[in-house]
């Protein structure tokens, strides 16, 4: 990952297209390495979640250039790099494994993070999800529980629980989480240590049975949609 690290804190430095332009050969020899790294990602998650296999880079992966038209931030480019592998790829709406790389810690997440779980589901999902808590909410504290190395995403929860739930469930505080997620950050060096794809897919393994849960929930909206 040094190239990628490299290049992505001079790009945090110079993020114009004056000096991309004239770096594009340092981006594209990043790019590289993040794509190979994501493409064994994949083969490696396929192992313990065979609804991944078969999917590309460009299934799991993004554009570096930023869609200014709407944010007050008019830098034309990412400051990190990152793959969402998920059955049926990052567009299709399923629980899945994130991988980020922001040496910097100043950008998107303010870090290198990996993150399992459910991101802006739509709303009946999100109903869907609420519902499975209800029904199995024991069931999804058990694999939090599991996700050693991780904390649960507590970022954009409600304050109250959502109508229809008792304020006093007894899984009121996973009631009240609008995206569903796992977090695990880690610094520079470890990003460089060795045996970082070994080490990754270690951590993702953990989430196996909060993925699997959440994707029963996100199964049965799709069901209903």
């Amino acid at each position: 990952m040094k190239n990628v690290v490299d290049f992505l804190l001079q790009l945090q430095q110079n993020n114009n297209k004056t000096w991309f332009d004239a770096h594009r050969s340092q981006y594209q020899e990043a790019q590289a390495e993040f794509h190979t790294f994501v493409e064994q990602l994949i083969e490696g998650i396929a192992r313990f979640d065979p609804t991944v296999a078969g999917l590309t880079v460009k299934d799991c992966t993004y554009r570096i250039y930023r869609d200014t038209r709407f944010s007050p931030d008019k830098t034309p480019y990412k400051s990190h790099m990152g793959a969402y592998v998920c059955r049926g790829g990052k567009k299709s709406g399923y629980a899945g494994y994130y991988f980020h790389v922001e040496p910097s810690g100043r950008g998107m997440l303010g870090g290198n993070l990996l993150s399992a779980g459910l991101y802006c589901a739509e709303p009946k999902v999100v109903k869907s999800v609420r519902e499975e808590i209800d029904d199995h909410g024991a069931e999804l504290e058990a694999a939090i529980c599991a996700a050693t190395g991780f904390t649960l995403c507590r970022d954009n929860a409600l304050k109250r629980v959502p109508a229809g739930f008792p304020a006093d469930h007894p899984y009121a505080e996973y009631l009240k989480l609008k995206d569903v997620l796992l977090e695990k950050s880690f610094d520079n060096k470890q990003l460089l240590a060795g045996h970082l794809l070994e080490r990754t897919l270690e951590d993702f393994h953990r989430t196996i049975p909060f993925i699997n849960q959440l994707n029963r929930a996100v199964e049965y909206a799709f069901e209903e949609m």
